[in-house]
């Protein structure tokens, strides 16, 4: 690979306050509901659009982190957007959160997900952190319904989804949820010093590493509900979303990451394999999906040969490049991570980064050109922004903990 130079941290910095820039000025994220609207490709809301859990969840938990940063605007829009945890997306008869509420305020997918939980838990352990108003609750209520709702401690794995009265699991269980728990348990324990919750989180990343060896790091992704794979679901609708058809690079990226964060939360008494399974997945995902076609990139997935189904290449899953190089770098020193740091680094800022609209593009197409045929517009922050802090930042704690201790700046006027 070509020899190029990392971004250094005061690079890093300017890029964390410039994505945050995208969704704080005017207040643009925050919508009229309550939570956080859909941006699209210039920061304008599209109110047209619900008001999803997942977004407004991401929301408080990247500007709760700039919050810790001191950057202005950054605390009012957490509050904001936390404003309509607490309210409108909440469901105040049964409890737990809506999957989104639609432009009349009215619940527009009302079953209770998992992968929207964790996100949830995540904004509360964060806010609180942080010291945004009425975090403390919201972890506290957060914590309370996924240990209740969503932990299964017989298997150390987590149920994907309830109906709204929370009378009947769905029958599909989900890698994505799972990977999403981890994330947010790790985040609880640092916020609460609860070690129980570093505890779970190890115990459901035992999943990853079973499913790491038993596919040659090809992870599956879809499960029944005594998780036996289901290796052809989506295959007609391959590009979804939240369930694509095949291995999904950018996940095996992000479990990388996730499992050495694992092991230093940890210590002495994280599982073993936890490094050896984090190369194997970064090192599948490479292989599989890094100019997989011979332009630069990632692709989306692969079948489970190995061969690019869904070309389109997506922002997250440079940023989660990114964050497990950094990860794998830090872990072991080993120049051939860093190289691939810096050259991702490149990647993103000639082709992903939006230097004219702000953000950075969501989706590209294979010739690394801006398009929307699955993510239109910019909703999120939550890769981009985590990209340019976790490179600066130890394996632990988390990120919420670890800006507070290692990159706090004074609280914004």
């Amino acid at each position: 690979m070509d020899a190029t130079p990392p971004p250094d941290d005061a690079w890093l910095d300017a890029e964390t306050r410039r994505l945050l820039s995208f969704g704080a000025t005017g207040r643009r994220v925050v919508h009229p509901l309550g939570g956080a609207a859909w941006l699209g490709d210039d920061g304008t809301p599209d109110l047209a659009r619900p008001v999803h859990t997942w977004i407004t969840a991401r929301t408080v938990h990247v500007y709760g982190l700039g919050a810790l940063l001191g950057v202005d605007g950054s605390r009012e829009v957490a509050t904001a957007a936390l404003d309509g945890l607490r309210t409108t997306l909440r469901d105040p008869e049964h409890g737990g959160w809506f999957g989104s509420v639609a432009p009349d305020g009215s619940p527009a997918e009302t079953a209770k997900e998992c992968y929207a939980h964790a996100f949830v838990a995540l904004a509360g352990a964060t806010a609180a952190t942080a010291g945004v108003p009425g975090g403390e609750d919201l972890l506290d209520e957060a914590a309370e319904v996924f240990e209740r709702q969503f932990w299964d401690d017989a298997t150390g794995r987590v149920v994907d989804a309830w109906d709204r009265a929370w009378t009947a699991p769905d029958d599909y269980r989900g890698l994505n949820a799972a990977m999403h728990s981890v994330e947010a348990m790790l985040a609880v324990g640092d916020a609460t010093g609860d070690r129980a919750w570093h505890e779970r989180a190890a115990r459901l990343s035992g999943l990853a590493v079973d499913l790491a060896a038993a596919y040659d790091g090809r992870l599956p992704e879809h499960f029944g509900p005594d998780w036996t794979p289901d290796l052809e679901l989506n295959r007609e609708r391959p590009d979804d979303p939240f369930k694509p058809f095949g291995a999904t690079v950018g996940h095996a990226l992000e479990w990388s990451r996730l499992l050495l964060h694992v092991e230093a939360t940890l210590g002495a008494d994280a599982p073993s394999g936890l490094l050896d399974t984090s190369r194997l997945l970064f090192d599948r995902a490479v292989a599989d999906g890094w100019a997989a076609d011979g332009a630069p990139g990632f692709v989306y997935t692969t079948d489970w040969a190995g061969t690019p189904v869904v070309r389109q290449r997506f922002h997250w899953v440079a940023a989660e490049a990114i964050g497990a190089a950094a990860a794998l770098h830090r872990r072991t020193g080993e120049t051939a991570y860093a190289d691939r740091y810096a050259a991702w680094w490149a990647y993103v800022d000639a082709h992903v980064r939006d230097v004219e609209r702000g953000s950075w593009h969501h989706e590209l197409d294979p010739h690394n050109r801006p398009a929307a045929t699955v993510w239109p517009g910019k909703p999120d922050l939550y890769h981009a922004v985590q990209a340019t802090l976790l490179p600066r930042l130890p394996l632990a704690p988390g990120l919420a903990a670890g800006t507070a201790r290692c990159l706090g700046g004074p609280p914004a006027a």
